[in-house]
This record gives structure tokens, C-alpha cells and sequence, in this order.
């Protein structure tokens, strides 16, 4: 097989504003803006997540247990020395954490799944080197616990939408994947190690966190699942303040309310209470009704009585959902940075005040890596064309029209002649108004009606010079349909499978090409 060599797998970096592909709530809040300052913990600089160890009041008594969940978690799996090492370190005071998390989703889904794991583990390698007597420790945190299996059912590879078909409900986490294999008869070439994740394991969180040690195990990533009774009971104390006095409603609302304020559009909405009942194949919210808790679309309910002994002697039964997911994470791990996206990052900024009730500091937030991969044949269209790679963002059709113009042996446009106009009709406006005032609207909408004529010819020459430049045009659509394919960043749409099957060192050409705090958005080559 063609391997990549990955010391020269970085093509450029394009600024976050040139892609139009940010939100203002993202580009404000890493460039800086002093309106956002209340509502996080300084910018995601190294310098800064250095000071943060300084800030990190984590309680250390919380160590053996997750210590303890780990070694059970990974029992039977062959770890490296790395992963191995790291586990134990998570004893350490001096260890700290820097945490992304994702849903379950197949062969690990999109590919920015994978930027995500690569931008920690890079953090992680950045920090270590500025602070030797420090432990940095990477971990994907697996939303096990999340029940939309919908947004999970599917992948797409060779542009094609491949679906798990099963009748199972309830934490996704918990899912018998075996139902997964006929998809392994669809896809030649699927790496061994994907299929006994899921056809050697009784549930996808054992099937995730195998297939994440295979991919990423070398570079000692540690994958946890928080759905575990001897983790959830750290989180009694908040269990109870929602439930029963509805706290980080009252917080995160408080604090949601200043950022709409501000003209930010918020992405999440806090709710009474935040957690969903969690027990065998269910997952089902959980609402106060007078003096009733019931679960919603069952039979359960509790009275308040018997909601404080469930909480007591069962916490592994309830579930945060988005608003109190983030602080749970933060009370089981030392974490210094939450690595996310850009709508996660924007809706954690909503929690700040959640987390100043619970006494808990809250991270830096860290923009994952955002990265295109080039292929050889899309390059070559690339330099055919004489794009820049800032050129690669813009719109299809203002991008096509552009080049067209840009190539044409003749003007397209009528410019010229739209002056002129201007002039003669400027010129018969000044002297019908000698005559009638009031024949200056219909002099006006005759200019108008004469220009649209001329921008009607425009357009039937652009039509005609696409015509005639039809190879180039192919070209700037192939470009673009590889690098957004149905319009959306590649990223988003293709899966690791794609580039993985034709090159097993994809992983290490991003390791060694992602600068994890050089916040700009990568161009990658690789082989296919």
C-alpha cells in the first residue's frame, strides 16, 4: 500500500472568518470580544491552561474511584504502555485532564470525531513539553448515555449512506451492536479490528472504547463511560439541587438571559430539571407534577420521599442531560480544557454561572481542529484552476461566475453601458421635469426597466461563457463537491472509512500536521 508521508501532509491554514463557515457567537468568542469575558475562563492559549492548574480546585478524593472504574473498564483490553500509564497517573494530584466527548456513532462517525481526539491528544503531547512535572492525560468522554439513536444510525462513505437497522431503545451505550454485521458484508477491506469491536462485545460503549484504543491507544488516550453507579454518586449533591430545587435552572437561565442580551443566539434551554430516568432500555425525562415525579410516557413516579432514597441508594438511574452533562464531567475529572466544536463550545458558555454555584472551576474552552483532506486529483484541479485555498470557501455559484469572468477573452459584464444609460436617462429626466414634475417616477421605473434589460443580456452571456468553459466549471464544482460534499464541509459528511482503508497512517498525518492551538482551519494532503 501507498503510504503518505506525513512530514509533508500540511497544505496551509486558512483564519476561521475567511471559511464563512463560523457563527459570530464562535468568532467573537475566540477572537476575544470583551462582551463574552464574563462568561468563560480566558482564551485557550497554552499559557492560559497552564494557569488553570493553579485555578483547578478538583477534589482529589474522587481519583481512586475513577481509577477504580478504569482498570474495570478496560479488563481483557491489551493497552499500551501510554494508555497504561496514564491510567494509573489519574492517581497522581499532579495529573490533569484534557477532555473531548461525542455520541457513539458508527466507525467513528464524521471525521471531526476524529479531529477532536487528535487536537486533545496534540494538546496534551504541547502541554507536557512546558511542564514536565505535570501529567496531561487525553480523554474522549462517551456520550453513552444519550438515547437519539437516529443521529447515530449512519455514516456515509464513497458517498454513500450505509444505516444500522435495529428495533433497540433506551442509552445508546447499552445497545447489543451485533445487529451492526450486515453492514460489514456491504464494505470491503473494514479493518478487523472494527468488527470485533462490534460483533465481540455485548454493548456499543465496550465496542467504542475497544475500537478507540486500537485507533489511538499508542498516543495513550483514555476513553471512559460515566454511565456507572460508583461515578454517578459523586454527583449526588447535584442530583438533589436540581430535582428538588431546581437550581441550575434558575443559573443557567440567569446566565442565558445576559447572552440574549447581548444579541447572541443561545443553542440550549435549560429546563426544571435536568435529568432523564435512566434503567434498562429507558431514558425518559423526569418532571414534577404537583407533588408527584413522574418519568414522562411511563407508569413511574416517585413521591418526594421515595425520589430522595432512588437518588440515594440508585444515582447510576439518572442521567444529566446537555445543561448538567458538562459539570459532571468536570466533578470526575481533573480537567484543565474541554475540546469541542463550535455550537458546543457557544452553548457551554451558558453554563458558567452552573458551574460558580457548584464551586467547580469551569475549563478553557478549546476549539477542536477544523480540517479539509485534499486528494491528489482534487489538488490537480486545484492548481488547474489557480485557486487559493481561501477561494475554496466561497459560495459555488459566486465562486464559478468569478473564474469564468476571470478566464473569459471578453468583458461579460455591461458596465459600461449601464453608466451611459444612467446618463441618458439623467439627462431626459432633467429635461421632462422643465415640462412636468410629475414625470419623474415614470422616468425612473423606464431606467430601471431599461437596466434589467441590459443585466438580462449579462446574464445570457455568462450562460453562454459557462457554456464555452464548461471544463473549467466541471472542475470548480468537483473541487467543491469533494471538499462540501452535498454542500456541507467534508468533515461533516465523510467518515474515517474514506481515507483510512487507502492509507492505515491517516491518524498520524493528522497528529503530525494539527497544530492544536493554532486556531485556523487545516488543508491536508494525503494518498489515496
Amino acid at each position: 500500500m501507498e503510504q503518505t508521508d506525513i512530514s509533508e501532509c500540511l497544505l496551509g491554514k486558512i483564519n476561521f472568518a475567511q471559511t464563512n463557515s463560523f457563527s459570530k457567537f464562535f468568532l467573537d468568542y475566540i477572537s476575544g470580544n470583551e462582551s463574552l469575558r464574563d462568561f468563560h475562563n480566558g482564551l485557550p492559549t497554552s499559557e492560559n491552561l497552564l494557569a488553570q492548574l493553579e485555578k483547578r480546585n478538583f477534589n482529589n478524593s474522587v481519583r481512586p474511584r475513577l481509577h477504580k472504574v478504569l482498570q474495570e473498564q478496560y479488563h481483557g483490553l491489551d493497552l499500551s504502555e501510554l494508555t497504561s500509564r496514564n491510567i494509573e497517573l489519574l492517581n497522581e494530584n499532579n495529573t490533569y485532564t484534557i477532555t473531548t466527548g461525542h455520541q457513539l456513532n458508527i466507525f467513528t462517525g464524521p471525521l471531526y470525531v476524529i479531529y477532536k481526539i487528535v487536537t486533545v491528544i496534540r494538546a496534551c503531547e504541547e502541554l507536557k513539553e512546558l511542564r514536565p512535572d505535570c501529567n496531561f492525560v487525553p480523554v474522549y468522554w462517551m456520550a453513552s448515555e444519550d438515547h437519539d439513536f437516529e443521529e447515530i444510525s449512519y455514516f456515509r462513505y464513497n458517498e454513500r449512506k450505509f444505516t444500522w437497522n435495529t428495533d433497540q431503545s433506551g442509552a445508546v451505550g447499552r445497545f447489543d451492536p451485533k445487529s451492526i454485521a450486515p453492514i460489514f458484508d456491504e464494505i470491503i477491506g473494514i479493518p478487523d479490528f472494527f468488527r470485533t469491536a462490534y460483533l465481540k462485545h455485548n454493548n456499543l460503549a465496550d465496542a467504542v472504547r475497544f475500537y478507540m484504543n486500537e485507533l489511538f491507544g499508542e498516543f495513550g488516550l483514555v476513553t471512559i463511560d460515566a454511565d456507572h453507579a460508583e461515578l454517578k454518586s459523586v454527583f449526588k449533591e447535584v442530583i438533589e439541587a436540581d430535582i428538588f430545587h431546581n437550581t441550575p435552572e434558575t443559573k443557567a437561565s440567569a446566565t442565558t438571559a445576559k447572552l440574549d442580551g447581548l444579541g447572541y443566539k443561545t443553542q440550549v434551554f435549560p429546563r426544571a430539571i435536568n435529568f432523564f430516568y435512566l434503567k434498562d432500555d429507558l431514558r425518559s425525562r423526569i418532571e414534577q407534577q404537583g407533588d408527584v415525579f413522574k418519568v414522562i410516557d411511563t407508569d413511574i413516579e416517585f413521591s418526594e420521599t421515595e425520589m430522595h432514597e432512588e437518588i440515594d441508594k440508585h444515582p447510576e438511574r439518572f442521567s444529566p442531560n446537555v445543561i448538567l452533562r458538562p459539570l459532571y464531567q468536570e466533578y470526575l475529572l481533573p480537567n484543565l480544557a474541554y475540546v469541542g466544536g463550535p455550537s458546543e463550545l457557544v452553548y457551554w458558555l451558558q453554563l458558567k454561572g452552573v458551574f460558580d454555584h457548584f464551586d467547580q472551576a469551569f475549563p478553557l474552552l478549546m476549539p477542536r481542529a477544523f480540517v479539509g483532506v485534499i486528494n491528489k486529483n482534487t489538488s490537480r484541479k486545484i492548481e488547474q484552476l489557480n485557486l487559493s485555498f481561501e477561494e475554496i470557501f466561497i459560495n459555488d455559484n459566486e465562486l464559478v461566475k468569478a473564474k469564468v469572468k476571470e478566464e473569459a477573452a471578453y468583458l461579460l459584464d455591461l458596465e459600461e453601458q449601464k453608466k451611459s444609460l444612467k446618463s441618458i436617462f439623467q439627462e431626459a429626466l432633467n429635461q421632462a421635469q422643465k415640462v412636468d414634475v410629475t414625470l419623474e417616477k415614470t422616468i425612473l421605473a423606464e431606467h430601471r426597466r431599461s437596466e434589467k434589460c441590459l443585466e438580462k443580456i449579462e446574464k445570457k452571456m455568462l450562460k453562454a461563457e459557462r457554456k464555452n468553459q464548461e471544463v473549467l466549471v466541471n472542475r470548480i464544482y468537483a473541487v467543491k463537491d469533494y471538499l462540501f460534499p452535498s454542500g456541507a464541509p467534508q468533515e461533516r459528511k465523510d467518515n474515517l472509512l474514506n481515507f483510512y482503508l487507502s492509507n492505515d497512517k491517516f491518524i498520524d498525518s493528522c497528529m503530525a500536521s494539527i497544530d492544536p492551538f493554532d486556531y485556523r482551519f487545516h488543508l491536508l494532503s494525503t494518498n489515496e
